[in-house]
């Protein structure tokens, strides 16, 4: 980092793009925009890390990459932007997780949010880590949380208070703003809902350098827009999640379906049980496939006891794909009988084949911060910073038979492309809110089906074409299919992506955003 004068500058970069001569250079007499030079960076380190993400298949190195040390930084950069006469764009970075360039500015400016935990001059906040547990129990306890905190760190701030948020993702090493811009999505979405329906209250700066506070009762058009809008909006600097009474230990089971007819039919009854208060359900519910072709000991299947996984692996050989279904349920030291004879009862019910029931009883915070070990493990054997061409869809409930036969059972078991875990899991339309941006299919029910492929750097595009396939095989069927972390190259096909809601879209981003400055790696208005 460091300042750096306009024309140094240029000659590293795109010599054709006007905006550039109106990059802060230093001294500047107004304070903040003396910052902002200070702490933009083209440090060719800088750009090659703001350049890629976790789907390492592609690269588009932005001009600029500002390291935050204020919200009042980030306001100063946007309103830069509007001013000139051709408006730069303005991405805003967590940690990278994007997959196809999502969090990238080609040729714009990338703002690192991490940053911002570094520094203690916070909009007038002196708490370092920018996280603020408050409440009581008349009125319900929350936590103001910076939107560029990691789950994992509100996870172990609340816990300190003897609270947690309810809505997870698999993986906690994201940010606050990362996740509440797609939905943040898990196995208790179907219980507690999306993480975008947690939340409420956010500060914003919107595309036009304002800083907004808003809620579902404040400045809502705003509130609705951000939450699942995937960045076009405005960035997330402050969220307030709500959060309730965490328990301390956890049930987990796994158990094993070979007919994708039961399996799916057990997942649909439990997770019709889903009061937030309603005594017998259960915390968290997600399917992942177990197939022949797949890696057998991954991290995802390393939960069977290693007494068992001939047995299992003989049973996939026999079947090519056998179901997986894994529960969870939350309980405290002295209600340890009383859940096993929740699940007992539970159990009776389901169709799962006799003797594959498989049990562990771990800690509430190493169940949510389960993927965490796999990640350690692929990082000491270098598997983690591959590319990954995942694909995330919504399948309506209407659609998921003939999904299985279709894509599991065809496109997936000719072509044996099975390296990273397979998850299918329902979810309740009921428990989302259709006034926020993100898009689900119409049915009450639908299911999650992630395929997160990992690769070498020279066969990723085999997997991307299994995916393009399996998009092509749901477009040929008329399954309404639609994409969770969505890509779409043109405007016509996010028109279609967004249905109903497209105009909707329109009008905000033409509201909040009129110059079309935030998150260009979208591609939504800036293909």
């Amino acid at each position: 980092m460091g300042r750096a004068l306009p024309m140094r500058f240029k000659s590293s970069i795109d010599k054709s793009e006007p905006w550039i001569n109106f990059l802060p250079a230093s001294p500047f007499p107004d304070h903040h925009e003396l910052t902002v030079a200070t702490n933009l960076s083209y440090d060719p380190a800088a750009l090659s890390s703001a350049a890629t993400d976790f789907g390492h298949m592609l690269s588009n190195p932005p001009a600029a990459v500002l390291f935050p040390s204020s919200i009042n930084d980030i306001v100063c950069l946007i309103k830069l932007a509007n001013s000139i006469p051709v408006p730069f764009n303005i991405a805003a970075k967590g940690c990278g997780h994007s997959v196809r360039g999502q969090a990238m500015a080609g040729n714009g400016v990338v703002v690192e949010m991490t940053s911002m935990n570094n520094n203690n001059n916070n909009n007038n906040n002196n708490n370092h880590t920018r996280i603020a547990i408050s409440g009581n129990p008349s009125t319900g306890y929350f936590a103001d949380v910076g939107g560029e905190q990691l789950w994992i760190d509100v996870l172990n701030a609340t816990l300190e208070h003897g609270l947690a948020p309810v809505s997870w993702t698999d993986y906690l090493y994201l940010t606050i703003g990362g996740t509440l811009s797609n939905a943040g999505i898990s196995g208790q979405t179907f219980r507690y809902g999306p993480q975008i329906c947690n939340v409420s209250e956010l500060d914003i700066i919107t595309g036009k350098g304002d800083f907004v506070n808003c809620s579902p009762q404040k400045n809502c058009e705003l509130f609705h827009s951000v939450l699942g809008g995937l960045g076009q909006f405005g960035i997330i600097v402050r969220a307030r999640i709500s959060l309730f009474p965490a328990r301390k230990r956890v049930k987990w089971v796994r158990i094993l379906y070979s007919n994708f007819s039961e399996f799916a039919k057990d997942q649909e009854r439990l997770i019709s049980i889903n009061g937030r208060e309603q005594e017998g359900a259960l915390d968290y519910l997600e399917g992942v496939l177990l197939m022949h072709d797949g890696p057998q000991n991954s991290w995802r299947s390393s939960f069977f006891p290693t007494s068992h996984h001939s047995k299992i692996v003989s049973l996939i050989n026999q079947h090519s794909i056998i179901y997986c279904l894994e529960i969870a349920k939350y309980y405290d030291h002295p209600s340890l009988d009383a859940i096993d004879k929740e699940l007992d009862d539970l159990f009776d019910g389901l169709n799962f084949l006799p003797g594959y029931k498989f049990e562990k009883d771990v800690s509430f915070i190493d169940f949510l911060n389960r993927v965490r070990n796999g990640e350690l493990s692929l990082r000491s054997q270098g598997l983690w910073d591959v590319p990954h061409p995942w694909l995330n869809l919504f399948v309506p409930k209407s659609g998921i038979a003939e999904f299985d036969s279709g894509v599991f059972k065809d496109i997936i078991l000719k072509r044996k492309v099975t390296t990273g875990p397979i998850l299918i899991y329902p979810m309740n339309r009921s428990k989302w809110d259709d006034k926020m941006s993100a898009v689900i299919p119409d049915e009450d029910v639908f299911y999650v089906v992630s395929f997160l492929y990992s690769s070498g750097f020279d066969d990723w595009e085999s997997m991307d074409e299994q995916n393009k396939e399996t998009l092509r095989f749901c477009n040929s069927v008329d399954m309404k299919i639609k994409q969770y972390l969505p890509h779409y190259k043109t405007q016509e096909d996010w028109a279609n992506h967004y249905g109903s809601k497209w105009k909707r879209i329109q009008e905000k981003k033409n509201e909040f955003d009129p110059k079309m400055i935030l998150s260009p790696g979208q591609n939504i208005f800036n293909p």
